[in-house]
């Protein structure tokens, strides 16, 4: 289980990151709003404990953050602010629970085991081809491994290229269904963003997924 602790206090962030590690959770800390983002956006993890009150970013707008780019992600909301409107605006950001300080550990850990208990028991939408993988709940693409940063642009034409894996698909579809319908197939900016998929998914790996097919269009297979 990986943690994202986002917690400017820094002896209580080491208080907490001492206690869970102790249950058996990996944890990364963030002593700021703008790193706790990056850090999220950077790796995969099972919950994030938010603070709201952090220098850079306050929580509410990370969680709106985390919320615009994984919608399943448990987020714990962990502060000093713990009135009612406070707490409408933490779950009105995104957040699935809200713990006020002072807190007993043991709540904390057990609000977190509810959390991650229930995420697990969704069953992952993943979409996979060979080494590499696309997962619909999270919006994340990995190869090998290693996870694969790509645009809001750049991810929906890897999805829909993933849910017609094997398949031609011509510039015309996709103008369709991830541009728009008014879209000028005639300019290049496909062409484009086929080249940004295809250095970001295939360059360093074997075999090449992404085939340009002369004529008809792209398509993502093995060979």
């Amino acid at each position: 289980m990986k943690v994202l602790l986002v917690e400017d206090e820094e002896r209580l962030a080491s208080f907490i990151r001492k206690g869970i590690s102790a249950e058996g959770y990996e944890v990364e800390v963030a002593f700021d709003g703008r790193t706790g983002l990056s850090l999220f956006r950077k790796d995969l993890y099972d919950i994030i404990i938010l603070d709201v009150n952090l220098p850079q970013i306050n929580g509410f707008e990370v969680c709106r953050l985390i919320r615009a780019d994984n919608e399943t992600v448990p987020v714990l909301m962990l502060t000093a602010l713990d009135s009612l409107a406070d707490k409408s605006d933490g779950f009105n950001a995104g957040a699935d629970d809200y713990l006020a300080k002072p807190f007993e550990f043991q709540e904390l850990l057990l609000r977190i085991r509810a959390l991650t208990r229930r995420n697990r028991s969704k069953p992952k939408q993943i979409l996979q081809l060979a080494d590499l993988e696309l997962n619909l709940d999270t919006k994340t693409v990995s190869r090998a491994g290693n996870r694969i940063d790509l645009t809001t642009r750049e991810y929906a034409l890897m999805e829909y290229l993933m849910l017609n894996k094997g398949k031609i698909i011509s510039r015309v579809d996709i103008s369709e269904r991830v541009w728009s319908l008014n879209f000028d197939s005639s300019t290049n900016v496909i062409d484009v963003y086929i080249s940004y998929l295809r250095k970001k998914i295939d360059k360093g790996y074997s075999p090449k997924l992404l085939h340009t097919i002369v004529g008809m269009g792209y398509v993502l297979r093995e060979s």
